[in-house]
């Protein structure tokens, strides 16, 4: 039932995406800053509660660094 409200919207964006372009970018910031903040509040914590804990630290800090190598090496 509540995945209704998924094609709703994306309708609706699609009918007001020439009115919302100029601010798509501040738009896809706060989207990225919501994620950012359910891995950090989630899914780190979570990652911690077993024995080999050190393996999700450092899978987050190697995909980290491969992005940003990406970002620099195409951008």
């Amino acid at each position: 039932m509540t995945g209704i409200v998924e094609p709703i919207f994306g309708i609706l964006a699609v009918l007001v995406a020439s009115i919302i372009a100029p601010y798509m970018p501040w738009l896809l910031a706060f989207a990225a800053g919501a994620m950012m903040y359910v891995v950090v509040e989630e899914l780190i914590p979570e990652a911690h509660l077993g024995e080999h804990s050190n393996i999700g630290t450092m899978g987050v800090m190697s995909g980290f660094l491969i992005m940003m190598i990406l970002d620099v090496a195409l951008g």
